[in-house]
């Protein structure tokens, strides 16, 4: 354990993984009437919000705190102070189950101090190493903080929070559309540059067509998700990002699943407009578009870059090892699984199977890569 604090990735990509993989079965057994978690919330609520700003929100801050310091050229956020930020997060996550007894007001302070602090963090860095350009990253992590403030607003009120978690849930799908349109390509084309390849096509006006439509078709979708005009923005979101998605080459990826994952993860997204857009034609349940995006696109794409950001950067080969392999299929499985279930006849069994294969794959990842994020970075040998 003595360099779990040494990069960002290595603390909040092992909390991800833990808790990722927990709240899952706590949520079912919840659901199930087995134990009582968060009854100020409901256990439906606590689930969605603790995938959301728990899990999501802890793999985006990993990611964060390694990206910057090679986005600002400045060192990366490490020792004492990474160590508190990631006692924030535990704090959070204890006054979500603990609210009936210390009050909303107060488990709303403490789960949102983790996401303002790390904004503070990451603005100092992007300021005083003047890489302007990243800013809109930090953009929607404020956004995605608003939406948590938002989530505990709704609550304390007595109402739905449902606003709140589907602009939570846009605002990670329009990361993966900014960030995986950039790592996605750039690491196919190095992957595919040293074999002789075909390379993917550079950024351009079909990118830019695709992450408007995206966000146009997102905002639509947080503010009005069952309307005809919603499904027509989602409809031609879907056929952008399909094309754009083309453009990468991910068919010639097929040997190495530590990035052809890459690109069925950010097929998901594509996906989950498809569904919108068929909604209100063939009664696409609603479960099944949100899973499509939360499982699909935001629990594969994390678990890529988690266990790529890993391998890379503790100086590790970058490939994937039979057993990382089986984390990839166990995540896309949930996600097929989970959006199948709402339109069979079998939906408890094909829940339970979803969910079983949703911990499988993160508390999997936190067995397997648990030396990888605890232990020195490997120093190359001649």
């Amino acid at each position: 354990m003595g360099h779990v604090f040494d990069q960002g990735f290595r603390p909040f990509f092992l909390l991800a993984g833990l808790w990722g993989g927990l709240t899952v079965p706590l949520w079912l057994a919840a659901h199930g009437g087995i134990v009582e978690i968060a009854p100020a919330y409901g256990d439906r609520n606590w689930h969605a919000h603790e995938l959301l700003f728990g899990y999501a929100a802890t793999a985006v801050a990993g990611f964060l705190l390694t990206a910057i310091p090679n986005w600002t050229g400045r060192l990366p956020v490490r020792g004492w102070p990474l160590a508190a930020l990631a006692g924030t997060w535990v704090a959070g996550r204890v006054a979500m189950l603990s609210a009936g007894a210390i009050g909303l007001v107060a488990a709303a302070i403490i789960d949102l101090a983790f996401l303002g602090t790390l904004i503070a963090i990451a603005l100092r860095e992007i300021i005083r190493g003047r890489n302007w350009r990243n800013l809109v990253v930090i953009g929607f992590v404020t956004l995605l903080f608003m939406a948590n403030m938002l989530f505990h607003v709704s609550v304390a009120a007595g109402a739905e929070p449902d606003l709140a978690l589907r602009m939570a849930i846009a605002i990670l799908i329009m990361l993966i559309v900014l960030i995986g349109g950039r790592i996605v390509p750039s690491f196919t084309r190095n992957w595919l540059a040293k074999r002789g390849r075909t390379l993917p096509a550079s950024f351009g006006r079909t990118d830019r067509i695709a992450m408007a439509a995206s966000a146009l078709a997102l905002i639509a979708w947080v503010t009005m998700p069952f309307s005809a005009f919603t499904a027509v923005l989602a409809a031609a979101a879907s056929l952008a990002l399909m094309f754009r998605l083309a453009r990468w080459r991910g068919w010639a990826t097929f040997r190495e699943p530590l990035l052809l994952v890459l690109h069925l993860g950010y097929l998901f997204v594509p996906l989950g407009f498809l569904a919108i857009a068929a909604g209100p034609w063939v009664s696409v349940p609603h479960g099944s578009v949100v899973h499509l995006w939360t499982v699909g696109a935001i629990g594969t794409m994390t678990l890529a870059v988690m266990t790529r950001a890993s391998l890379g950067h503790t100086g590790r080969m970058l490939t994937a090892s039979p057993v990382t392999t089986a984390l990839y299929a166990a995540m896309i499985g949930a996600a097929l699984l989970r959006a199948l279930a709402p339109v069979t006849p079998v939906h408890a069994e094909l829940l339970l199977l979803s969910a079983a294969a949703w911990s499988a794959a993160l508390l999997g990842f936190a067995i397997a890569f648990w030396p990888v994020l605890t232990g020195p970075r490997r120093v190359a040998t001649a």
